[in-house]
């Protein structure tokens, strides 16, 4: 085809966004679930003005259950339900938009016992959810001793399988699975529960588009999920509304489920589900996929019993993924402090890191390492040729800059590399300095794997009987796919692990370039050069204090229009104490003594940043000092870190303190013991993350712990409470 001159160039079309139930497979990313405008039939729905006063919007069956056959709309819900308005007023003031506030409460006449769940949707409006009440249970002894379990784990596996049979004990579902995603959103069944007769799913994996990014979203914000039937006639809220924003029901028990989704259980004949929410760090990490053969109806108290668990266990992960990131620093600890150790015995930091090859590809679980520095290349195990890795090393430099460079198919990131495999495949890669071409590498080997999916991963839709729509796929039997050309992936704690060793390398050297350029002068416009470009501020001084060198880095940090220092004293009128720095200087440079020591520097962009200053003499001999070298390093991460600890340990004393006075005394003394075994918990993961050195990570860590402590607390307080009223008056 020729082009004409009149020919315009094509705007690619946003695809448009599919009401709830009109979606299909080639647009089921986009459908907006959360405003799906009908529940499920085994409750009703009343949405009510935000002081709670009068009903604006209705499930169809509410007349029926409420006992009129008046419409709602207008009504005043005190006459319409006077015990649940009773119930409802001490909660007018809350802001119910995280946990809904469940309330036991007398409906009708005759009074029917129903149990209402409570929450504030966007906009202001309340919105009651009933449910016929189910039997009175006692469920604290079952969580003591499901909490006691879930601490007591010791590994993801053992924490996992425990956690499948305690939902399977306590929900009464025919199949539990602990369900996973990896770093692409594919998910895998990584623990199972099942009755005997049912085909094993576990180890299987589900393609990411089984699972759209909306619906993962709203497991975040809504974490239990109940379909009663997946037969069920969905029962819309009336009136539609009209001229204003359709109800968000993203927190709503009784929401309607996506038509896509309900063919999707009926193609693996499954009747009724329970979906608990696990969420780590703030993240999706995975669900607890409870399903049954036949409708099941599970009542609140069970419902909340799983969520609290569901938030037990989220911690308990991190706990152990903080305890993995210690074991990272702990080697990366004793590799530092080879370095150390063989800078005093023989003067070379570089046969620490490679005269025993375990010392770099242990933590790593590698089987080759490199290290590209000053044009030379230090090796251990199966790595490439010296041309290979000079190339890597100029491919690497053209990559946009990250502290680590991770991937489990470097042919597949490069395809010149695709010689390399079998014995090479995968890369791990930080960068010791600002030079090109200087590298920290680990390699890892192809491995074959042979992945299990659910069902053809590439056949994720079938036609069906209608020809313009498409069907998920009908079939999950297990369909097998070999992998070629991927080593085993790396983990967090290995990212963790090369970052660490990565900048103790990079100290080192740029320590000892430093030290080079004061000792051989020779070589000044060759270290000058390499030390100018470094990411870590730095001052060389000579033996009277006076600046030979400040860094870009530092330079950086100076206020425009300001000039660089002179000497090291000149240095502190950027400190927010500049007597005390002055006091420090003069200190090093009269008694020879190194300086470790904290400040706080007011930066060009005018903030106060924290450093980490290390000024240490350099010694030509026992009475010579040739110079000084002062590294800076920042220490905004770390004060986040120790800011978060503080938080939680503030959070975990007012929970503690705290006690739940509207509760009976017996009551509260459960509550206190199950709040106990919860803080408990979380304590225990926390000392686990901040043991590790991962500062960048730990405050997200320690606030996600902390949040789901609160979280677990506030389900407590509900599910202590719900049970209280269904004996007052």
């Amino acid at each position: 085809m020729t082009a004409t001159a009149d020919a315009k160039p094509t705007t690619p079309l946003t695809p448009p966004v599919p009401a709830f139930g009109k979606a299909d497979l080639s647009n089921c990313e986009l459908e907006q679930i959360h405003l799906a405008g009908s529940i499920q039939p085994h409750g009703v729905l009343l949405v009510l003005s935000p002081t709670g006063q009068i009903v604006v919007q209705a499930s169809a069956n509410a007349s029926e259950f409420l006992y009129t056959e008046d419409p709602l709309t207008g009504q005043a819900l005190a006459l319409l339900a006077p015990d649940l308005f009773a119930r409802l007023k001490p909660h007018l003031s809350d802001a119910l938009d995280t946990v809904p506030v469940a309330l036991h409460c007398e409906i009708g006449d005759p009074q029917i016992a129903c149990d209402a769940l409570v929450h504030r949707a966007p906009g202001g409006n309340l919105v009651v959810e009933l449910e016929r009440a189910g039997p009175p249970v006692d469920f604290s002894q079952q969580i003591e001793t499901a909490l006691k379990i879930i601490v007591a784990a010791t590994s993801l596996k053992g924490l996992c399988d425990e956690t499948a049979r305690l939902f399977r004990d306590i929900a009464g579902y025919h199949r539990v699975m602990v369900y996973r995603f990896d770093e692409e959103g594919h998910g895998e069944v990584f623990s199972e529960e099942r009755e005997p007769y049912l085909e094993p799913y576990l180890g299987n994996r589900y393609p990411r588009s089984d699972i759209p990014q909306i619906a993962r979203r709203l497991y975040e914000r809504n974490r239990i999920r109940l379909l009663v039937d997946v037969a069920y006639e969905p029962v819309p809220l009336t009136p539609e509304p009209l001229g204003s924003p359709a109800l968000d029901m993203s927190l709503c028990t009784l929401r309607s489920m996506s038509p896509i989704h309900l063919q999707y259980l009926r193609n693996m004949g499954v009747a009724a589900t329970l979906v608990a929410s696990i969420v780590v760090a703030g993240k999706l990490w995975g669900l607890v996929a409870c399903h049954h053969y036949g409708p099941r109806r599970v009542p609140y108290g069970t419902r909340v019993v799983c969520e609290l668990l569901a938030e037990t266990v989220a911690t308990r992960i991190a706990a152990l993924e903080g305890f993995a990131q210690t074991q990272a620093e702990l080697s990366v600890r004793r590799i530092e402090q080879r370095m150390i150790d063989a800078v005093s015995r023989e003067g070379d930091w570089q046969s620490a890191l490679f005269d025993n090859p375990q010392t770099l590809l242990q933590p790593l679980d590698a089987m080759g390492a490199a290290l590209l520095i000053d044009d030379k290349i230090l090796i251990t195990g199966d790595v490439p040729g010296t041309q290979q890795l000079r190339a890597i090393a100029a491919w690497l430099d053209e990559q946009p800059r990250v502290q680590v460079f991770s991937s489990a198919s470097l042919p597949s990131s490069e395809p010149r590399f695709t010689p390399l495999l079998p014995t090479i495949c995968g890369l791990l890669a930080v960068s010791v300095s600002r030079s090109p071409g200087e590298y920290l590498m680990w390699f890892r080997p192809e491995r074959l794997r042979t992945l299990v999916w659910g069902g053809n991963p590439a056949k994720p839709a079938e036609t069906s009987d209608d020809p313009t729509r498409l069907s998920p796929r009908r079939s999950f039997a297990q369909w097998q796919e070999l992998v070629r050309g991927t080593s085993d992936p790396w983990t967090n704690a290995d990212l963790t692990a090369a970052r660490l060793v990565g900048g103790a390398v990079m100290d080192v050297v740029l320590q000892f370039r430093s030290v080079r350029m004061l000792i051989a002068q020779n070589q000044l416009a060759q270290v000058r050069r390499r030390v100018a470009v470094s990411e870590h501020p730095v001052i060389i001084a000579d033996s009277d204090g006076r600046v030979l060198l400040a860094n870009e880095a530092l330079l950086r940090l100076i206020p425009a229009g300001e000039p660089p220092p002179d000497c090291l004293e000149d240095f502190t009128r950027h400190f927010a104490d500049p007597a005390t720095g002055a006091k420090s200087f003069r200190a090093l440079i009269q008694q020879r003594r190194s300086w470790r020591g904290e400040v706080d520097l007011r930066t060009a962009d005018g903030r106060g940043t924290p450093f980490l200053v290390r000024g240490d003499p350099v010694f030509a001999s026992a009475e010579n000092v040739l110079g000084f070298v002062v590294l800076l390093n920042d220490l905004t991460e770390r004060r986040a870190a120790e800011a978060a600890r503080r938080r939680f340990q503030e959070s975990i004393v007012r929970k503690r303190c705290d006690g739940a006075t509207w509760l009976d005394s017996g009551a509260d003394l459960v509550y206190r013991s199950l709040l106990s075994s919860a803080v408990g918990n979380a304590q225990l993961a926390a000392l686990e993350i901040t043991d590790s050195v991962d500062t960048a990570r730990m405050p997200d860590m320690l606030d996600s712990v902390s949040q789901s402590l609160a979280r677990t607390d506030q389900l407590l307080q509900f599910l202590l409470r719900h049970a209280a009223t269904r004996h007052a008056p």
